[in-house]
């Protein structure tokens, strides 16, 4: 398989900006040859629905400019729709657990959370930040605008903000305690 075929893989798995010296790491090669490589990818993807997004050091898939009305579209419709259980349910984790980790939510709830975060994180509702003790993952915490839009002023003026944090850690114990009979 090629270079530009084996950078397109890893853009696409990673669905956020990778650095062209990680991608000259991951790829065990050069900038040089990566920079060729990502030449190569955006002759391939004119015409196309993908294009390449870059800065400087930077690079990562994105939609092709001319789809810019279909996507807007798109995404004014997700942001009409209704949050749901699953997307309240999550929110409240994030809100009374946050910053907390993808995996901790998905363990919380018990099902993959993926899509529900990206839909928080469009709306707005959520934040991702680095994880600080893990570079390879992020921690999600809820914004500014969404303890506005609430009316608390910091995170600790949720109602019954001690009670459910302490719910959540019990919950937690308990699921990774073996139960009698096990």
């Amino acid at each position: 398989m090629n270079l530009a075929a084996k950078i397109e893989a890893i853009l696409f798995w990673k669905a956020e900006p990778v650095g062209i010296k990680k991608l000259a790491q991951l790829l065990d090669t050069d900038a040089g040859s990566i920079k060729t490589g990502l030449a190569e990818l955006e002759q391939a993807l004119n015409g196309r629905g993908l294009a390449l997004v870059q800065t400087d050091d930077e690079v990562m898939l994105g939609t092709a400019k001319e789809l810019s009305p279909l996507i807007e579209k798109l995404t004014k419709d997700e942001l009409t729709r209704d949050l749901g259980k699953a997307g309240l349910e999550t929110l409240s984790i994030v809100l009374y657990q946050g910053p907390i980790s993808r995996s901790d939510i998905d363990y919380i709830r018990g099902v993959n959370s993926q899509f529900i975060l990206r839909s928080l994180l469009i709306r707005g509702l959520v934040e991702r930040i680095d994880n600080p003790a893990d570079q390879r993952s992020f921690l999600y915490k809820p914004t500014i605008d969404l303890l506005s839009h609430l009316g608390v002023s910091k995170i600790a003026d949720l109602p019954e903000y001690n009670k459910v944090r302490a719910d959540i850690e019990s919950f937690k114990l308990s699921v990774q305690q073996p139960q009698p009979g096990e």
